[in-house]
């Protein structure tokens, strides 16, 4: 009795690519990441260095500097300027560093599937064995990664500098809690530009662009309602949930992360439904 074996497929080695990129080349995941990293970097370490320059300013603040602050910027965090965790909560978590998780949420939100079809790629992506819900979660946790990582490079940043900035009255729970805030804002947002450009078919600027607008509509509103007696106002805005329970101060809100976290599940599933059912040949 002769056994025959079957013949296999040969390996070939794509010229041009180094080791790296084959070994980021098993999954569309882990391919997201590698050709992403270098944006990814570029959030993290820009992000990282805003929010350490501006912590470190917090011994530089004067009290009678604090008084010349406009009543109208007390609801974006202002508010207690005179503390460390309230420096912080107005000057960083609560201005710069949110809005750039918005738009990192934004702009990668709207390469995730948006660029893909606009430049017929996904069309080449789709021919494979792969289901349209399961590209969109790839990319989407590629995403999640970047998010993560600029979270985690903030908190490495303001740690850094916690003792010689006079910050050593926030404890690094506290630190800790509100970069698992920051990581579910980017992750909402970004959900948000990925289901908008799963669900339209829009271009990746057209996406960028709607996000972004309600990104900076909501934080408007989430800073000015308290100014218009609408406070309630605030509770329709992820950036309440992000910032309003005072991470620094109180530590994790498992209530607050819990409503970004399912809200973002519901704009993911949303998006997915949607893309799996209409027609990608625009």
């Amino acid at each position: 009795m002769t056994t025959t074996t079957r013949p296999t497929a040969p390996t070939t080695t794509i010229p041009g690519t180094s080791a790296l990129a084959r070994a980021f080349s098993g999954s569309l995941f882990t391919n997201t990441l590698f050709n992403n990293r270098r944006i990814f970097t570029v959030w993290a370490v820009a992000t990282g260095l805003l929010a350490m320059m501006y912590a470190s300013f917090y011994p530089q603040i004067s009290a009678d500097a604090m008084t010349n602050v406009p009543e109208a910027m007390q609801g974006f965090g202002f508010n207690d300027t005179a503390t460390a965790a309230g420096y912080l909560q107005g000057a960083v978590f609560g201005l710069l560093v949110p809005l750039l998780a918005t738009f990192y949420g934004a702009a990668t939100g709207a390469r995730m599937i948006s660029a893909d079809e606009e430049s017929g790629y996904l069309d080449l992506l789709l021919a494979y064995p792969l289901g349209r819900t399961r590209l969109l979660l790839h990319r989407y946790a590629a995403l999640a990664t970047g998010a993560t990582a600029i979270a985690a490079t903030v908190l490495g940043a303001v740690l850094a500098v916690r003792s010689t900035a006079n910050l050593d009255t926030i404890t690094v729970s506290g630190f800790t809690a509100q970069a698992l805030h920051l990581t579910l804002l980017g992750l909402w947002f970004g959900a948000l530009a990925t289901a908008i450009g799963a669900a339209t078919g829009q271009g990746r600027a057209t996406v960028f662009g709607i996000t972004a607008g309600i990104g900076v509509a909501t934080y408007a509103l989430h800073g000015f309602a308290p100014q218009i007696g609408a406070e309630w106002l605030r509770y329709l805005t992820p950036f309440h949930y992000y910032i309003g329970g005072e991470p620094l101060r109180n530590g994790f809100l498992p209530t607050d992360a819990a409503v970004l976290a399912a809200t973002t599940i519901i704009l993911l599933a949303a998006g997915a439904w949607r893309l799996g059912r209409r027609d990608l040949g625009r």
